[in-house]
Order: structure tokens, then C-alpha cells, then sequence
């Protein structure tokens, strides 16, 4: 089972869904977490995770010969990302547009432009320390690239089909990064907080995997019980509420120590496991 774990915005508790989770079940089968929050990944810190596999994520980026180019502007005229100019004195490539599909090679007359590989960034692959149960890995983008997609299409490459469930941490969000951690995926954790821009969020993001044709599930973190937003959503969009996280000092602690709360306050261990429960219900 293929499960992704998002939400519309950033800092309403993926991380804190996944890595909980994650460990909760690999104390009862095995498990696969990817953190596809690939300018930002950090389910890693919570985790002793020993790294045997890493790989570069490289795009290809076009290389024109000035001498050779007949100015006739079909590289220009159909990419479709603006990334190549055709000017007087040649063509000029803007590589931070460049998305590497190679269009400009294949469209150019006279087989003036070229490829060189350029790295986006990185995937590391492992194992967390002391539990056989528990595979781990994660995307890491470049500084300053503008597009994680490929990073997470080569990370999900390496989803262990061995294992009984792979977790996927997406970035928040509902942009392209967001679309490919969704493709070929079991089910969707949606998680928000009782607040009016989660649920101005939460709306952007199941109206995306409602139009992904994706089951799926609420997680509301840091919940007061002073508001019922998300209730009301929930009900008028026929969308399940698997838990509800309650706003807890002692929960905040634990997370900014990089520790699983659950480990450490074991009732919520039963609640974890029984959001597994409801999600094989609903995929069925």
C-alpha cells in the first residue's frame, strides 16, 4: 500500500504524520518512508538512519553551437518554457527556465545544439538503525533550482515493493511537485490545523486528489476543539476524519527535540495504528 501524506500549506504537521506513523507501523510490518519534501526534507532527523545509497539527479541541458545555427528560431518557437532565445547573434539558452526535455535537439535543422548533464540535486537511500522493519529515503534539490519533479520521479524509482506499505512525505502545497508524489498512490492523507487558512488549504488540496481520483482521509493537527472548520468541511465534502492531534505542549517538545511523540506518550500509538485500520477500510 502506497500512502502520500500532504497538505495545502506548510507547517500544519506532515512531518510529524509520517515519522509517526512510519514508526508505529514498523513495529508491526514492514515499511518504506520517502520524504519527497525535497527542498526542505527533514523526517531524517528523527530518525538514526544509516545511508548505504546515493545517486545524482541531473537534467540535460541544451548547448549551442553560435557557428552552426541557421537563426531559424525553431528551438525558440516550441519550448513550451521559454528557456532558449534566438537572436541576430545566435541562440542563448536561460538555463534556470531550462526543464530539460530536450524539445530544442530534436526540432533543430541542422543538429546545432548539443546536451550536457547538469545535477539538480540528490537522493540518499538506507536504513534506520536497529529496526530491519524500517527503510528510509529521501530527495535533496539543489540550492537554487526551481523544480524538484525529477528528484521525486527518480526518488519514487526506488519504492521497495517488498515492503507491506511505503509512506510519502510531499511538500506542501499543490503545485507540479506536489501532482507526482500523487501518481500511482493508494490513498492520501490530507493534514490541516483548525485555523481559516487550513481550511482555505485543505480545500486546494482535496479538490486536487478528488480530481487525482484518490481516496482519501483528515488528519487534523494541533486540534482545540474550540472550532469545528474542519468538521463542517469534512462532512459537506463526504471526506473522513481519521484523527485529530490536539494542540499539546508536551507533544511541541517532543517534535522540536526531534523525537516521536508517540514513542514517548504511548496512547497514541493505538490511535496511530487504527488510522492504518480506517485506511484499508476506505480502500476497499
Amino acid at each position: 500500500m502506497k500512502i502520500a501524506i500532504l497538505s495545502g500549506k506548510g507547517g500544519t504537521g506532515k512531518t510529524t504524520v509520517s515519522t509517526n506513523l512510519s514508526w508505529i507501523l514498523s513495529k508491526k510490518t514492514t515499511v518504506q518512508l520517502l520524504d519527497a519534501d525535497v527542498e526542505e526534507p527533514n523526517d531524517h532527523i528523527f530518525f538514526d538512519v544509516s545511508f548505504n545509497q546515493e545517486e545524482s539527479v541531473d537534467i540535460l541541458l541544451p548547448v549551442v553551437d553560435n557557428n552552426a545555427c541557421t537563426r531559424c528560431g525553431e528551438c525558440s518557437r516550441n519550448c513550451q518554457f521559454g528557456a532558449i532565445s534566438v537572436f541576430a547573434s545566435g541562440a542563448m539558452v536561460f538555463e534556470s527556465l531550462c526543464h530539460g526535455c530536450g524539445v530544442c535537439k530534436m526540432v533543430c535543422p541542422v543538429g546545432a545544439i548539443t546536451e550536457r548533464p547538469k545535477s539538480i540535486g540528490k537522493i540518499k537511500l538506507g536504513t534506520v538503525a536497529n529496526n530491519s522493519n524500517f527503510k528510509f529515503g529521501m530527495g535533496i534539490l539543489n540550492i537554487g533550482e526551481p523544480s524538484g519533479v525529477r528528484i521525486i520521479r527518480q526518488l519514487k524509482k526506488h519504492i521497495d515493493e517488498n515492503s507491506d506499505i511505503v509512506i510519502i512525505d510531499s511538500q506542501p502545497g499543490t503545485s507540479c511537485p506536489v501532482v507526482e508524489t500523487l501518481r500511482n498512490i493508494d490513498f492520501a492523507i490530507l493534514v490541516t490545523e483548525p485555523t481559516t487558512f487550513g481550511l482555505h488549504d485543505l480545500s486546494l488540496a482535496a479538490d486536487l486528489v478528488k480530481e487525482m481520483g484518490i481516496p482519501t482521509g483528515i488528519i487534523v493537527n494541533r486540534d482545540s476543539q474550540k472550532t469545528k472548520i474542519i468538521d463542517n468541511f469534512a462532512q459537506k465534502e463526504k471526506i473522513p476524519i481519521l484523527m485529530k492531534i490536539p494542540f499539546d505542549r508536551k507533544i511541541a517538545k517532543l517534535y522540536s527535540e526531534g523525537k516521536i511523540f508517540s514513542e514517548f506518550l504511548p496512547k497514541y500509538q493505538q490511535e496511530f495504528l487504527s488510522v492504518y485500520r480506517k485506511i484499508k477500510e476506505l480502500i476497499k
